[in-house]
């Protein structure tokens, strides 16, 4: 007993250094972006910021909420997003349940169909061809029918089910409860953590997604959040007429580096501000339904 209690002793320490350390490693490049989209342009240019503004102003900030149809993008991607997430959770929820049962006719069949889609696809441009044919290019639901449901979801959704203990449906069953009511007053409120958890992982796969988003958006009044700060970080070299001539009229030019800075913090803070409020649901989620009794 006192070798196990003075081994953790022991490691704790190291423990705490190693995490502390790939903290830091973790959370260093984000606090340089901040800096450098708080920090003035002749500290930027002498190379002075590191993770901390140096002459601290908002003119970056300032730049970017000038831009309205960066505010567009920015609604657009919340009501997609929202959109994208309650459908996935709908359709994970309706596939996941159902094969659970091991007395539903064809379940080992639906799973032999739909496991083999996690290693295989049919590729971008049979994708890009149907959703062509479907008619739905600069729609929303180019974005959000194609990824509708991830079958590695699916299963990680239909172990969580399979922790809950049988013998609450079957009361159930007995009382005179259909399927439906078991699922929406027994299975659903036991599985919150797991449903908020995957809603996270859906949310973020949609925040951040952009590649579909670059096949199949073409107008610029449905660009999602993602596709334009990536207009804006690879075209930040770039500086046409109009803002070279109000750079050479500010006592102060305005750097591209600072504005991109500033674009990036303006994308990631509503993800930012969220993550907080479920990271309960999240950590509990991530665990439940690990260990079989």
């Amino acid at each position: 007993m006192r070798t196990k209690i003075d081994t953790a002793r022991f490691f704790a320490p190291i423990n705490l250094t190693l995490l502390t350390l790939l903290a830091v490693i973790c959370i260093a490049p984000l606090l340089h972006i901040l800096a450098l989209s708080f920090s003035s342009s002749s500290e930027i240019l002498s190379g002075h910021v590191t993770l901390f503004p140096r002459e601290f102003n908002t003119a970056a900030y300032k730049e970017v909420f000038k831009d309205a149809s960066l505010f567009r993008s920015l609604v657009f991607t919340i009501t997609l997003t929202i959109t994208f997430t309650a459908l996935c959770m709908l359709m994970t929820i309706l596939a996941a349940y159902p094969l659970t049962k091991r007395n539903l006719k064809g379940r080992k069949f639906f799973l032999y169909i739909i496991i083999p889609t996690m290693y295989f696809g049919g590729g971008i441009i049979p994708e890009y061809l149907l959703v062509k044919g479907l008619h739905m290019l600069d729609t929303m639901w180019a974005l959000i029918l194609p990824s509708l449901i991830s079958p590695f979801y699916m299963i990680i959704l239909m172990s969580f089910i399979r922790s809950i203990p049988q013998g609450l449906e079957e009361a159930a069953e007995i009382d005179g409860a259909s399927a439906f009511h078991m699922l929406v007053r027994i299975i659903l409120p036991l599985t919150v953590p797991a449903i908020v958890t995957l809603s996270l992982f859906y949310a973020v796969s949609r925040w951040n997604g952009f590649t579909d988003s670059l096949f199949y958006i073409s107008k610029p009044d449905m660009y999602p959040l993602q596709l334009k700060l990536y207009q804006i970080v690879s075209n930040v070299t770039s500086i046409d007429q109009n803002m070279a001539e109000r750079f050479n009229e500010m006592q102060a030019p305005l750097l591209p580096e600072s504005t991109k800075a500033a674009a990036i913090i303006f994308a990631i803070f509503p993800i930012v501000i969220v993550y907080p409020w479920l990271q309960k649901y999240f950590i509990s989620g991530t665990m439940l339904g690990s260990v079989k009794e």
